[in-house]
């Protein structure tokens, strides 16, 4: 564990509420694992015995339909948990977790977070805040996907990426471009035309590098109640 990886779990809901100490000691001398691209970390029905912090990387959380196809339920980035929720109800997870590049995730043992509860319930509050996030991402997952037109939720997606909310700004597609489409609930196909639509309001992609030319227009054709682009 680096300082920058320590500043990384001190910046999440659940462990940014605990004393150093309490997290210090709930880590132990856990090393994060350090995964290639399409690592699968846990699978669907597994027994939920961790959690994890991706210190780098990205994590796609999926499930398996019964036709054997495959929905994306989640996309976690640097400094965000995942599978606590699982992990403290005990069972089963009820999703598989895989790498989509190169990443570094730290595990944690659920059994000692547990214990620490039992002797300090208070860290039940910062449990409660961790898994509450998830559930606001699949609202507003939900959300995007019923009110938004695809190239609105395409749009939606790469301010997300932007380090700036105004100007020009240049960002790299985290992963690959069919499991954007998959996270967004829409077929490639679909992705690259809805891409094509974005070009008139100055959004130009080049393999996986997007050029936005003003973000804060981006921002209007989200916010407008329709998806009409003015050329």
């Amino acid at each position: 564990m680096t300082p920058l990886d320590w500043n990384t779990v001190r910046s999440t809901p659940l462990f940014g509420a605990m004393p150093p100490e309490v997290m210090q000691s709930l880590i132990g001398t856990a090393a994060p694992r350090v995964c290639a691209k399409g690592v699968v970390l846990f699978q669907q029905g597994d027994p939920a015995k961790d959690f994890f912090v991706v210190l780098e990387g990205w994590v796609k959380i999926y499930r398996l339909t019964p036709e054997g196809n495959e929905a994306v339920v989640a996309v976690f980035k640097r400094g965000e948990i995942f599978a606590e929720g699982a992990m403290f109800i005990g069972g089963r997870y009820p999703v598989s977790a895989e790498t989509v590049a190169p990443s570094r995730v730290l595990q944690v043992d659920g059994q000692v977070l547990r214990q620490k509860i039992r002797e300090n319930p208070d860290l039940a509050f910062s449990m409660l805040a961790s898994t509450s996030g998830h559930l606001k991402l699949l609202v507003d997952q939900i959300e995007q996907i019923k009110l938004l037109s695809t190239s609105q939720r395409i749009a939606e997606f790469l301010v997300r990426l932007c380090p700036r909310d105004e100007g020009e700004a240049v960002v790299g597609l985290p992963y690959e471009k069919a499991l954007i489409a998959n996270r967004l609930g829409m077929k490639p196909e679909s992705l690259s035309r809805s891409l094509s639509r974005l070009r008139p309001l100055g959004v130009t992609v080049e393999r996986e590098q997007v050029t936005i030319a003003d973000v804060q227009k981006l921002i209007q054709f989200i916010e407008r109640g329709d998806d009409t682009i003015d050329r």
